[in-house]
């Protein structure tokens, strides 16, 4: 991605950081901040309203009505490096030889799709379009696609159609982003759908490792995926909270911090 197109996330992603924690943001400290024109700011703050993410105010923006989930193409540089010590750490659990994987969407499991790209002896089974575009030209691997509807927000195939390929395939290892992670309530994310569609693939899975950078760990979100006893592995990274960790690993999951000389 390029450095403009990674500057302007992290841009996004301070905004609504801030406009969740304080419930407004000022254009001219942002600008001031991230050493950017104010019309800039303003440029970024319009894209935000026009995707109800915030309303805009005359010197900045407040919180919207609603709650928002962070589109994937602004999460891509949140918490960069953690995603990138996290991937090879998930993948260097993996088995050589022959293997079917699946993969849900996210921006940590398409950090892990990257290192699967040129393995030869891997089906890999996805219901996210980002994955599903970096691996299709890889003629060493097979890529199985779900059907199913377009969600926007995460770049997943969602819904009965997902549902009804991934019930009819066998997966041996499934590698699960999730938006949340807690010993009370498991995983989570914010949409049911997207979350009856994840456990789908997680059921049809012999062992599950579950990925996500240490913010996610101890958040619960609306709609629950699966509890921690459904997934056998935990890979995050040193920024989780201890006591969180402890929890989990305490309700018998195998937890892994992988750290920067992972990669």
């Amino acid at each position: 991605m390029a450095p403009s197109t990674l500057r302007r996330a992290d841009r996004v992603s301070t905004i609504l950081d801030r406009i969740s924690s304080d419930g407004s943001v000022d254009a001219r400290a942002l600008a001031k901040e991230f050493a950017v024109s104010v019309a800039t700011i303003r440029r970024d703050l319009q894209t935000l309203e026009d995707q109800k993410l915030l309303n805009r105010t005359h010197g900045g923006a407040i919180a919207a009505a609603v709650s928002y989930e962070l589109p994937v193409r602004y999460r891509v540089g949140q918490h960069r490096e953690e995603k990138l010590a996290i991937a090879p750490t998930a993948v260097s659990r993996l088995p050589h030889g022959p293997l079917t994987v699946g993969l849900t969407g996210g921006t940590t499991t398409h950090a892990v799709a990257r290192l699967l790209a040129d393995r030869f002896d891997l089906a890999v089974v996805t219901n996210a379009l980002n994955i599903a575009a970096e691996l299709a030209l890889r003629p060493r691997l097979k890529l199985v696609m779900t059907g199913g509807v377009s969600r926007t927000q995460s770049y997943e195939l969602v819904g009965p159609i997902a549902d009804r390929t991934l019930g009819g395939l066998n997966i041996e290892v499934a590698i699960v982003g999730v938006d949340g992670i807690s010993a009370r309530a498991g995983l989570t994310t914010h949409d049911d759908i997207e979350a009856n569609t994840n456990a789908t693939m997680i059921r049809q899975a012999q062992r599950v490792i579950v990925v996500a950078d240490g913010s996610k760990v101890g958040r619960v979100h609306l709609a629950r995926i699966c509890a921690l006893q459904d997934i056998d592995e935990f890979v995050t990274d040193a920024s989780a909270d201890p006591a969180a960790l402890a929890a989990i690993s305490a309700a018998g999951v195998t937890v892994t911090v992988a750290t920067s000389e992972s990669r």
